[in-house]
């Protein structure tokens, strides 16, 4: 039957009729904020290029932390900014170190109100911003960089994170991460795989938000923007470690990437709304050039569509209580 009977457009002449026939929902639990705090604040540090984000002291962190979690948000991902950097990112393994402090003062704050994620990574702790230890060439140590990570998964799992997020791309990182971990007896803590994890130039404002001391790039461990398949063998090797959810990072430019993991995988897949991202919408929206409001929501609604069951994302609690308020 054609014109003029099918009318699409009679499902969406209300807001009540757009709503009811929705495929794809929006809730506060399916937002997840990372946040940055550094050592040694003493007042929240904005960030330049991601207006509205900042680099917390520990108070403010927790107080943000009691806010996002008022707001309904499923999780918080911590990010550790050390005071002192070592060529084997020493600051990331102390028990003491900013990230494992902050880990415990916000577990303290919140308690089991919601998720509380942590970084599993050396970038934010090395002197050469790199996610491991260098070997006598000045490439990073495959092997070595997995004995750091498994001290570092234990110290954070001691320190009260529900999920670690390794996001070096090391080969093997999950698995060594699992074990590690049960063997400390942590069997209950998480891992969020950081599974297709690409070499992106959208992670700039980000270098920033961490004091990152990198020079050069990571595309001998991370992906390359290229490929797909090789984000289905890594999804592969993931599940075959024992990753509790996979994530997908970037998030917009590999929406593709995203459908395909979501297509398969048998556990909770995520996705990373990144800096860059987050910093071009917010650029464009302070030039009136686009809607802010509509265009954070399109874009995380977008992600969703795609396959995320999850979306890290830095305007999670602005979200979460923008849908509170509807």
């Amino acid at each position: 039957m054609g014109f003029p009977a099918q009318r699409p457009r009679r499902l969406r002449t209300t807001p009540a009729m757009r709503r009811l026939v929705a495929e794809t929902d929006l809730t506060p639990r399916h937002l997840v904020l990372p946040m940055f705090v550094k050592e040694d604040a003493t007042e929240p540090v904005p960030i330049a290029s991601m207006p509205g984000v900042v680099q917390h002291t520990r108070d403010s962190l927790r107080k943000a932390a009691a806010e996002a979690v008022a707001a309904g948000v499923g999780g918080l991902m911590l990010f550790g900014v050390p005071a002192v950097r070592d060529a084997r990112g020493s600051a990331g393994t102390d028990p003491d170190g900013v990230l494992n402090v902050a880990l415990r003062e916000v577990k303290a704050e919140v308690g089991d109100d919601t998720v509380l994620m942590a970084d599993t990574c050396l970038d934010e702790f090395t002197d050469h911003g790199h996610c491991g230890v260098l070997d006598d060439s000045g490439r990073v140590d495959n092997d070595a960089t997995l004995a750091v990570y498994a001290e570092m998964g234990v110290a954070q799992a001691g320190s009260g994170a529900d999920l670690l997020g390794p996001s070096g791309m090391m080969d093997g990182q999950v698995g060594v991460l699992r074990e590690a971990l049960d063997d400390a007896g942590f069997a209950d803590t998480g891992i969020l795989a950081y599974t297709a994890k690409y070499a992106s130039a959208f992670y700039g404002p980000f270098r920033e938000a961490v004091d990152s001391q990198l020079k050069g790039d990571r595309k001998t461990y991370q992906q390359d923007g290229a490929n797909l398949r090789e984000a289905m063998r890594e999804l592969a090797l993931d599940l075959e470690e024992g990753a509790d959810m996979v994530m997908v990072k970037p998030a917009m430019a590999y929406l593709d990437v995203l459908r395909s993991v979501a297509d398969v995988a048998d556990v909770p897949v995520a996705a990373y709304q990144v800096s860059g991202e987050y910093a071009m919408i917010e650029a464009a929206a302070a030039n009136g050039w686009i809607d802010r409001d509509r265009a954070v929501l399109e874009t995380v609604t977008g992600i969703r569509r795609a396959g995320a069951d999850i979306v890290l994302t830095y305007w999670a609690t602005e979200i979460a209580a923008r849908l509170g308020e509807n």
